[in-house]
């Protein structure tokens, strides 16, 4: 791609994130083109569609988010490395309002131009959840799809403005039922129906 290709391109994902802050996902291309300062051809010359357009925005922040799972995997124990990830994407999919309705229909259609890069950050996920269950820090009645379920669920809580102000404490109460200790773990399969008493 020619440098002043490329300068239009970022200047137009720049101008598209900011838009998207303000408005949400459902801003529409006609606008962010004006903001731009270009013609909606040109915007649609770099990304035909939308979910073109919302795919290279979010890319970047998509492949941070797996480059922070797989640092968390080597450098946390494993329950910190999951709350940890856990609240940095949740944190990233409240930046963008609205986004969050796109990524849970992205990752059930594999035609998506995002499902890709939502499948790759729910994979980073599952691994960390993995290895905490592993260690018996997390319970094992969950999944990767689970857990990406449950930052849906609490980035929806962010984009609510209602919502909002409660949003850190119920991401600790998700936190907290989804860890586990190897002590309590042990007293929850004792306990289980039909368990040996």
């Amino acid at each position: 791609m020619r440098a002043d290709a490329r300068k239009n391109r970022d200047h137009l994902l720049a101008v598209t994130g900011t838009a998207i802050t303000e408005q949400g996902v459902d801003v529409s291309l006609r606008d962010i083109a004006r903001r731009a300062g270009v013609g909606l051809a040109t915007l649609l010359r770099h990304f035909p569609t939308r979910e073109a357009l919302l795919d290279a925005l979010l890319h970047t922040s998509f492949d941070e988010l797996t480059a922070k799972a797989d640092a968390l995997e080597t450098s946390s124990s494993p329950d910190e490395a999951l709350v940890a990830w856990l609240r940095d994407c949740v944190a990233w999919t409240t930046e963008y309002r609205g986004v969050v309705v796109l990524m849970a229909a992205a990752i059930e259609d594999p035609e998506s131009a995002l499902h890709a890069s939502c499948a790759t950050v729910r994979a980073s996920g599952a691994r960390l959840l993995t290895r905490a269950q592993a260690a018996g820090m997390a319970r094992t009645d969950i999944d990767g799809a689970d857990l990406f379920a449950l930052v849906m669920a609490l980035a929806w809580l962010g984009d609510q403005r209602s919502l909002a102000p409660r949003a850190d404490h119920l991401f600790e109460v998700v936190a907290s039922a989804v860890l586990t200790s190897p002590a309590s773990s042990d007293a929850e399969g004792e306990h289980r129906p039909g368990a040996r008493s």
